[in-house]
């Protein structure tokens, strides 16, 4: 039943946020019954809500994901980095950590004048076509490298990189230069630069600062990027320390 469970909550996507008994059965294949009783228990579980006839996500599920110790650890030790970025540039700020081949947001700052970008909080982007993934894909190890030039490449715009050797020659210069780049390839219109952020010989997360392509000036944002990345790599690190210091 749990499996079944589970099966319900990944109907739910940025698109689909409300769905009926019958759009549940008909998406995950089980009988109107069973769905019946399922969605009764999650309601019941605070893990979705019932709004007459339609049901939707429960704020426990909300709780519950702000306690996941590894992004809930490192979404508080980022935000003053991430705050201090924003006042710098005034511009959108977003923190990513790696999972699988897709990037995973786990924090967004902006001003009133938000962007349209494709990014939320909790949303995933493939690591291609954004400059947090393309900063994170650099630093996570050849092996990983190999696997997403091995498969085809995901085109969320025109601009989005497809040409695995184009991707490789951008993956080299980034571990070169520690900035990645990314121009209009996961929303027109909107450029980005992104360094990564290190707690060992791998990227653990990267941030950036996305900003509209009319107003994008990389040496102007550069140092801002980077010496963010750099302060927060520095915390991480000597927490890591400290916490060895007291177990030894």
């Amino acid at each position: 039943m749990l499996d079944k469970a589970v099966l319900l909550l990944n109907c739910f996507n940025p698109d689909r946020k409300v769905f009926r008994l019958t759009e549940f059965s008909a998406r995950t294949g089980l009988p109107k019954s069973t769905v019946h009783r399922l969605c009764a228990d999650l309601v019941r579980l605070g893990l979705l809500e019932r709004d007459a006839e339609t049901y939707r996500l429960g704020g426990k599920l909300f709780e519950l994901g702000a306690l996941v110790p590894r992004r809930h650890d490192l979404r508080e030790t980022a935000l003053p980095f991430l705050q201090d970025l924003f006042e710098a540039t005034r511009e959108t700020v977003h923190l990513g950590v790696r999972e699988g081949h897709d990037v995973i947001y786990v924090e967004r700052i902006h001003g009133h004048d938000a962007l349209s970008l494709p990014s939320r909080i909790g949303g995933r982007l493939p690591l291609t076509c954004t400059g947090v993934g393309k900063a994170l894909l650099a630093f996570s190890g050849t092996e990983l490298t190999e696997e997403v030039l091995a498969e085809p490449l995901p085109r969320l715009t025109p601009h989005s990189i497809t040409d695995p050797a184009r991707l490789r020659t951008a993956v080299e210069q980034i571990q070169v230069s520690g900035l990645a780049y990314e121009e209009q390839e996961a929303a027109l219109g909107v450029n980005c630069i992104a360094s990564p952020v290190f707690d060992g010989p791998t990227a653990v997360a990267a941030l950036s600062v996305a900003v509209p392509r009319a107003r994008f000036h990389p040496a102007q944002l550069a140092p801002a990027v980077r010496t963010a990345a750099l302060g927060l790599s520095r915390v991480l690190r000597s927490g890591r320390d400290a916490a060895s210091a007291t177990r030894s």
